[in-house]
This record gives C-alpha cells, structure tokens and sequence, in this order.
C-alpha cells in the first residue's frame, strides 16, 4: 500500500498530524479518538505497514513516529497535480479573456 492510499482515510492523516509533533504512545494517540483503541491500533498498524510511521517498543508501550521521507511520494504527486490544474485554469482563464468560451 502506498503513502497515498494509507493516508486516504482522515483518522490516519489525524494520526500522521498528531505526530508531526514528535513520537506519541499509542495510548497518547488514542486519546485523541472517539473509536476504540483496537480502531485506532489497526489505523496505527495500516500507517506502519505503509512504511509511513516506526514504531519501537519501550517497556509495554509502543511509540509510533512519523517517517517523514515516506510522504515524500504523496507530496511529489500533489505537487505534479498542483501544476497541472495550474496549466488547466490558466488555459481556461486565457480562452475565457479571448472571448473563445
């Protein structure tokens, strides 16, 4: 699964914008859900498996951290999107100026 299919869902990206702020525990995580904790471990586990978060164990816990060369991807394929829709509507703006529309 790709960085773009594993952030297509808003709980993972909520996941992903908690921990731009540093490694959390997934209990430190889960708090900041209205799901279960076994909900947001399996969110927890589609994001590592995703490569976009490690993971470590410390005792009993587990702290997640965010892998940030993981979203490289989906930010190189926004950025293509971006300037594409940029050409489009300036085409567009332009045929529209000329009366072309």
């Amino acid at each position: 699964m790709s960085a773009l299919d594993v952030l297509a869902d808003p709980s993972r990206r909520r996941v992903v914008e908690l921990l731009a702020g540093g490694p959390l525990s997934a209990g430190e995580i889960a708090v900041h859900f209205d799901s279960s904790r076994p909900a947001v471990s399996q969110h927890l586990g589609i994001l590592v498996g995703g490569g976009v978060l490690d993971v470590r164990r410390a005792g009993t816990r587990r702290i997640y951290s965010l892998r940030p060369e993981a979203l490289t991807e989906a930010g190189d394929w926004l950025t293509a999107q971006a300037s594409r829709w940029e050409r489009v509507l300036d085409s567009l703006e332009s045929a529209l100026d000329e009366g072309e529309i």
